[in-house]
């Protein structure tokens, strides 16, 4: 399927430079538009009135803040070592690595949100608890990523 997508690439450059740069904010629209047609037949399931009852079972939601937070983050770390620091230090300069490193720790704690949706769908779960696992790490991840930038007027 990949060769499809490098031919097609190397075929019409200019129809994919012309979707790349449907930005607005820096949001590709027709990315952000794919992500809701698939992640759609699982949003339809969601039983809104039952979020509420979510609590009652914190298990899922314990599970999924330590494996996201506690675990995932020093086993991407530790890969991004291994790779970038080893197995590739020749190849790669030390700063490049540092940012490569980085770029895998985020993406341990930030599972794509669309595929959690779709992973969770293929294999029947729980719509209502998938949706409010999500909605917690993104809160965590807003916290933890994006809190500490203040506004200039708020900074002493």
């Amino acid at each position: 399927m990949h060769s499809w997508g490098v031919l097609l690439g190397n075929l019409a450059p200019g129809l994919f430079q012309t979707f790349a740069s449907l930005e607005v904010a820096s949001v590709n629209i027709p990315v952000a538009i794919f992500i809701w047609v698939m992640i759609y037949p699982m949003m339809i399931q969601v039983d809104f009135s039952s979020i509420k009852d979510i609590g009652k079972k914190p298990k899922g939601l314990f599970l999924t803040l330590v494996i996201n937070w506690l675990i995932k983050p020093f086993t991407m770390a530790a890969l991004g070592w291994l790779f970038f620091r080893v197995f590739f230090a020749d190849l790669v300069d030390p700063e490049t690595a540092t940012e490569y490193i980085a770029g895998m720790i985020l993406l341990g704690v930030a599972p794509c949100t669309a595929m959690v949706f779709v992973w969770s769908h293929l294999t029947k779960g729980d719509a209502n608890y998938t949706l409010v696992q999500v909605a917690v790490n993104n809160l965590v991840m807003i916290f933890a990523f994006c809190s500490h930038r203040r506004p200039v007027a708020w900074r002493e």
